[in-house]
Protein backbone atom coordinates (compact mmCIF):
# COMPACT_ATOMS: atom_id res chain seq x y z
CA UNK A 1 0.00 0.00 0.00
CA UNK A 2 3.17 2.29 0.42
CA UNK A 3 3.94 2.13 -3.09
CA UNK A 4 0.59 1.94 -4.78
CA UNK A 5 -1.32 4.52 -6.93
CA UNK A 6 -4.52 5.61 -4.80
CA UNK A 7 -3.80 3.82 -1.89
CA UNK A 8 -4.46 5.36 1.41
CA UNK A 9 -1.75 5.32 3.93
CA UNK A 10 -2.15 3.83 7.69
CA UNK A 11 -1.91 6.61 10.14
CA UNK A 12 1.03 4.83 12.03
CA UNK A 13 2.87 4.70 8.73
CA UNK A 14 2.12 8.13 7.68
CA UNK A 15 3.34 9.24 11.41
CA UNK A 16 6.41 6.68 11.52
CA UNK A 17 7.70 8.25 7.91
CA UNK A 18 7.11 12.12 8.45
CA UNK A 19 9.04 11.24 11.87
CA UNK A 20 11.76 9.73 10.16
CA UNK A 21 12.70 12.43 7.67
CA UNK A 22 12.82 14.97 10.05
CA UNK A 23 15.39 12.88 12.47
CA UNK A 24 17.02 12.44 9.17
CA UNK A 25 17.19 16.23 8.31
CA UNK A 26 18.36 17.02 12.16
CA UNK A 27 20.99 14.02 11.75
CA UNK A 28 22.30 15.58 8.55
CA UNK A 29 22.27 19.01 10.05
CA UNK A 30 24.40 18.27 13.43
CA UNK A 31 26.96 16.09 11.04
CA UNK A 32 27.32 18.96 8.73
CA UNK A 33 28.50 20.97 12.05
CA UNK A 34 30.27 18.98 13.62
CA UNK A 35 32.50 17.87 10.55
CA UNK A 36 33.58 21.48 10.16
CA UNK A 37 32.26 21.03 6.64
CA UNK A 38 30.28 23.90 7.15
CA UNK A 39 31.48 26.88 9.14
CA UNK A 40 29.25 27.71 12.34
CA UNK A 41 28.71 31.36 11.69
CA UNK A 42 26.85 29.77 8.63
CA UNK A 43 25.35 26.98 10.26
CA UNK A 44 25.24 26.19 14.21
CA UNK A 45 24.46 22.77 15.72
CA UNK A 46 21.22 21.73 16.78
CA UNK A 47 22.25 22.61 20.53
CA UNK A 48 23.23 25.65 20.00
CA UNK A 49 20.39 26.79 18.71
CA UNK A 50 18.34 25.33 21.05
CA UNK A 51 20.16 26.80 23.74
CA UNK A 52 19.95 30.14 22.29
CA UNK A 53 16.34 29.97 21.82
CA UNK A 54 16.12 29.19 25.57
CA UNK A 55 18.50 32.12 26.72
CA UNK A 56 15.80 34.42 24.80
CA UNK A 57 12.77 32.44 26.33
CA UNK A 58 14.64 33.03 30.11
CA UNK A 59 15.21 36.37 29.44
CA UNK A 60 11.59 37.11 27.79
CA UNK A 61 12.92 38.35 24.60
CA UNK A 62 11.12 35.57 22.84
CA UNK A 63 7.88 35.52 24.52
CA UNK A 64 7.65 39.45 24.02
CA UNK A 65 8.81 38.72 20.14
CA UNK A 66 5.75 36.09 20.06
CA UNK A 67 3.57 38.04 21.88
CA UNK A 68 3.19 40.92 19.37
CA UNK A 69 3.67 38.55 16.29
CA UNK A 70 0.40 36.58 17.54
CA UNK A 71 -1.21 39.65 17.75
CA UNK A 72 -1.05 41.08 14.51
CA UNK A 73 -1.57 38.01 12.79
CA UNK A 74 -4.63 37.21 15.08
CA UNK A 75 -6.33 40.70 14.30
CA UNK A 76 -5.40 40.94 10.62
CA UNK A 77 -6.49 37.18 9.78
CA UNK A 78 -10.02 38.10 11.53
CA UNK A 79 -10.26 41.05 10.05
CA UNK A 80 -9.67 39.58 6.26
CA UNK A 81 -11.86 36.24 6.86
CA UNK A 82 -15.48 38.15 8.19
CA UNK A 83 -15.00 40.74 4.84
CA UNK A 84 -14.16 37.76 2.62
CA UNK A 85 -16.79 35.15 3.67
CA UNK A 86 -19.41 37.92 3.48
CA UNK A 87 -18.53 39.21 0.41
CA UNK A 88 -17.35 35.88 -0.85
CA UNK A 89 -20.79 34.73 -0.45
CA UNK A 90 -22.90 36.89 -1.63
CA UNK A 91 -20.63 36.85 -5.05
CA UNK A 92 -20.69 33.50 -4.93
CA UNK A 93 -24.94 33.46 -4.80
CA UNK A 94 -25.48 36.46 -6.73
CA UNK A 95 -24.72 37.50 -10.28
CA UNK A 96 -25.13 41.16 -9.25
CA UNK A 97 -22.56 40.95 -6.61
CA UNK A 98 -20.38 38.16 -9.08
CA UNK A 99 -20.14 41.00 -11.59
CA UNK A 100 -19.19 43.70 -8.84
CA UNK A 101 -16.48 41.94 -7.28
CA UNK A 102 -14.70 38.90 -9.13
CA UNK A 103 -12.96 41.00 -11.84
CA UNK A 104 -11.64 43.81 -9.29
CA UNK A 105 -10.55 40.87 -6.84
CA UNK A 106 -8.80 38.93 -9.88
CA UNK A 107 -6.97 42.25 -10.67
CA UNK A 108 -6.00 43.22 -7.58
CA UNK A 109 -4.67 38.88 -6.68
CA UNK A 110 -2.08 39.08 -9.18
CA UNK A 111 -0.29 42.19 -7.88
CA UNK A 112 3.18 41.26 -5.91
CA UNK A 113 2.16 42.10 -2.24
CA UNK A 114 5.67 42.57 -1.47
CA UNK A 115 5.15 45.99 -4.06
CA UNK A 116 2.97 47.41 -1.22
CA UNK A 117 5.23 47.17 1.58
CA UNK A 118 6.66 50.45 0.69
CA UNK A 119 3.28 52.48 0.07
CA UNK A 120 1.65 50.88 3.06
CA UNK A 121 5.01 52.06 5.17
CA UNK A 122 3.63 55.79 3.54
CA UNK A 123 0.43 55.58 4.69
CA UNK A 124 0.80 53.74 7.96
CA UNK A 125 5.03 54.42 9.12
CA UNK A 126 6.21 51.17 10.76
CA UNK A 127 2.89 51.04 12.97
CA UNK A 128 0.97 47.65 13.55
CA UNK A 129 -1.29 48.67 11.19
CA UNK A 130 0.88 48.84 8.37
CA UNK A 131 1.51 45.36 8.85
CA UNK A 132 -1.91 44.61 9.52
CA UNK A 133 -2.58 45.70 5.94
CA UNK A 134 0.59 43.85 4.89
CA UNK A 135 -1.50 40.59 6.13
CA UNK A 136 -4.71 41.75 4.12
CA UNK A 137 -3.90 42.27 0.69
CA UNK A 138 -1.99 38.96 0.70
CA UNK A 139 -5.05 37.13 2.64
CA UNK A 140 -7.75 39.31 1.21
CA UNK A 141 -8.46 38.71 -2.35
CA UNK A 142 -7.42 34.93 -2.22
CA UNK A 143 -9.90 34.16 0.29
CA UNK A 144 -12.83 36.14 -1.41
CA UNK A 145 -12.07 33.66 -4.59
CA UNK A 146 -11.76 30.56 -2.37
CA UNK A 147 -15.24 31.49 -0.90
CA UNK A 148 -17.28 31.82 -3.82
CA UNK A 149 -15.46 28.09 -4.82
CA UNK A 150 -16.96 26.96 -1.95
CA UNK A 151 -20.25 28.54 -2.61
CA UNK A 152 -20.58 27.30 -6.48
CA UNK A 153 -19.46 23.84 -5.74
CA UNK A 154 -22.99 23.29 -3.20
CA UNK A 155 -24.90 20.97 -5.07
CA UNK A 156 -27.35 22.77 -7.63
CA UNK A 157 -30.02 20.22 -6.19
CA UNK A 158 -29.98 21.25 -2.75
CA UNK A 159 -30.90 24.63 -3.88
CA UNK A 160 -33.55 23.20 -6.74
CA UNK A 161 -35.04 20.96 -3.61
CA UNK A 162 -35.18 24.50 -1.65
CA UNK A 163 -37.31 26.09 -4.18
CA UNK A 164 -39.16 22.80 -4.54
CA UNK A 165 -40.14 22.90 -0.87
CA UNK A 166 -41.45 27.14 -1.44
CA UNK A 167 -38.33 28.09 0.61
CA UNK A 168 -37.24 31.88 0.13
CA UNK A 169 -33.88 32.95 -0.87
CA UNK A 170 -32.72 34.13 2.46
CA UNK A 171 -33.74 30.57 3.97
CA UNK A 172 -32.07 28.78 0.84
CA UNK A 173 -28.72 30.61 2.06
CA UNK A 174 -28.79 30.04 5.74
CA UNK A 175 -30.26 26.47 5.52
CA UNK A 176 -28.84 24.56 2.60
CA UNK A 177 -26.22 27.16 1.06
CA UNK A 178 -23.99 27.88 3.71
CA UNK A 179 -24.46 24.76 5.72
CA UNK A 180 -23.05 22.79 2.64
CA UNK A 181 -20.33 25.25 2.14
CA UNK A 182 -19.15 25.75 5.22
CA UNK A 183 -16.26 22.91 5.41
CA UNK A 184 -15.15 24.04 2.50
CA UNK A 185 -15.20 27.78 3.63
CA UNK A 186 -13.26 26.28 7.03
CA UNK A 187 -10.64 25.05 4.54
CA UNK A 188 -10.35 28.08 2.48
CA UNK A 189 -9.03 29.69 5.95
CA UNK A 190 -6.72 26.86 6.86
CA UNK A 191 -4.84 27.23 3.77
CA UNK A 192 -5.33 31.74 3.93
CA UNK A 193 -3.72 31.57 7.28
CA UNK A 194 -0.43 29.51 6.30
CA UNK A 195 0.01 32.53 3.89
CA UNK A 196 -0.73 34.98 6.48
CA UNK A 197 2.02 33.71 8.58
CA UNK A 198 4.22 34.57 5.76
CA UNK A 199 3.63 38.10 4.70
CA UNK A 200 3.64 38.62 9.17
CA UNK A 201 7.11 37.71 8.53
CA UNK A 202 7.68 39.77 5.48
CA UNK A 203 6.26 43.13 7.08
CA UNK A 204 8.34 42.79 9.95
CA UNK A 205 11.24 42.01 8.28
CA UNK A 206 10.80 45.35 6.48
CA UNK A 207 9.56 47.80 8.83
CA UNK A 208 9.11 47.01 12.31
CA UNK A 209 10.43 47.52 15.53
CA UNK A 210 9.28 44.11 17.54
CA UNK A 211 8.20 40.69 16.50
CA UNK A 212 9.43 37.55 15.28
CA UNK A 213 10.48 39.00 11.38
CA UNK A 214 12.02 42.21 13.31
CA UNK A 215 14.37 39.11 15.41
CA UNK A 216 15.42 37.93 12.08
CA UNK A 217 16.55 41.35 11.16
CA UNK A 218 18.53 42.55 13.93
CA UNK A 219 19.98 39.41 14.38
CA UNK A 220 21.50 38.86 10.70
CA UNK A 221 22.60 42.15 11.46
CA UNK A 222 24.76 41.05 14.39
CA UNK A 223 25.22 37.77 12.19
CA UNK A 224 23.82 35.71 15.42
CA UNK A 225 23.07 32.66 12.86
CA UNK A 226 21.66 30.73 15.50
CA UNK A 227 18.71 33.50 16.41
CA UNK A 228 18.26 33.63 12.86
CA UNK A 229 17.50 29.66 12.20
CA UNK A 230 15.36 29.38 15.77
CA UNK A 231 13.28 32.00 14.85
CA UNK A 232 12.58 30.16 11.57
CA UNK A 233 11.58 27.00 13.12
CA UNK A 234 9.59 28.35 15.49
CA UNK A 235 7.75 30.53 12.67
CA UNK A 236 7.41 26.42 11.16
CA UNK A 237 6.70 25.08 14.40
CA UNK A 238 3.66 28.02 15.10
CA UNK A 239 2.29 27.66 11.26
CA UNK A 240 2.04 23.69 11.54
CA UNK A 241 0.20 24.70 15.18
CA UNK A 242 -2.32 26.54 13.64
CA UNK A 243 -3.19 24.29 10.60
CA UNK A 244 -3.39 21.19 12.89
CA UNK A 245 -5.77 22.94 15.03
CA UNK A 246 -7.23 24.36 12.12
CA UNK A 247 -8.23 20.40 11.07
CA UNK A 248 -9.18 19.63 14.63
CA UNK A 249 -11.56 22.36 14.52
CA UNK A 250 -12.86 21.39 10.80
CA UNK A 251 -13.54 17.53 12.46
CA UNK A 252 -15.81 18.84 15.28
CA UNK A 253 -17.81 21.86 13.92
CA UNK A 254 -18.57 20.11 10.69
CA UNK A 255 -19.09 16.34 11.99
CA UNK A 256 -22.39 16.03 9.19
CA UNK A 257 -20.32 17.01 6.20
CA UNK A 258 -18.13 13.86 7.41
CA UNK A 259 -21.49 11.44 7.76
CA UNK A 260 -22.95 13.17 4.38
CA UNK A 261 -19.72 11.91 2.33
Amino acid sequence: PLFTIGKPIAQRHFLLIGGAVFVLLALLWWLAGASGAVPKIFLPAPGDVWARMLKLAADGTLWSDLKVSVYRIAVAFLVSSAMSIVIGVFAGCYGFWKAATEPLVDFVRYMPVVAFVPLTILWAGTSDFQKFLIIWIGTFFQQVLMVMDAIKRVPADFVGLGRTLGMPDRRILLRIVLPSALPGIWDALRISLGWAWTWLVLAELVAATSGLGYRITVSQRFFQTDTIIGYILLLGFLGLITDQAMRAGEKVLFRYNRRRN
